[in-house]
């Protein structure tokens, strides 16, 4: 029977155990940084502060920049759709400045629950089927 994917080749194995190990070397762990614009106004609400594109930004800002050691325990950082495009005050790309400091980045690809029909409140992750 043929597989609709491929099977990984040795060479992207290897690159995907690379990145792995990058991500968790030292003991470092992965952030979490991928709250939608909802999310983010509900963090942002509740410091009284509006949901504007403006504010998200420099929250990020501040998550990203004010610890100069933050690659001591973050080896990733799991982006939302909005961050890859989002720059600091100086006009960066928190992408590139993410890289600078050696930590891996990646982005939030699905398109959040969905109740499960037939289920007691359970969720289905919508969006994978279209990667």
């Amino acid at each position: 029977m043929a597989h609709r994917f491929p099977a990984l080749t040795a060479e992207q194995k290897k690159e995907l155990s690379d990145i792995a190990q990058r991500i968790v070397a030292n003991g470092k762990g992965i952030l979490a940084a991928d709250e939608s614009v909802g999310t983010m106004g509900n963090r942002l609400q509740r410091i009284k502060v509006e949901n504007t594109e403006e504010n998200r930004r420099q929250f990020r800002e501040i998550l990203f920049t004010v610890d100069s050691s933050i690659n001591q325990s973050i080896g990733g950082v799991i982006l939302f759709h909005e961050t890859l495009y989002q720059k600091d005050s100086q006009g960066k790309l928190f992408r590139n400045i993410l890289k600078e400091k050696g930590i891996v980045v990646g982005i939030k690809l699905d398109q959040g629950g969905a109740p499960l029909a037939g289920t007691n409140k359970e969720t289905s992750i919508q969006g994978l089927d279209g990667l």
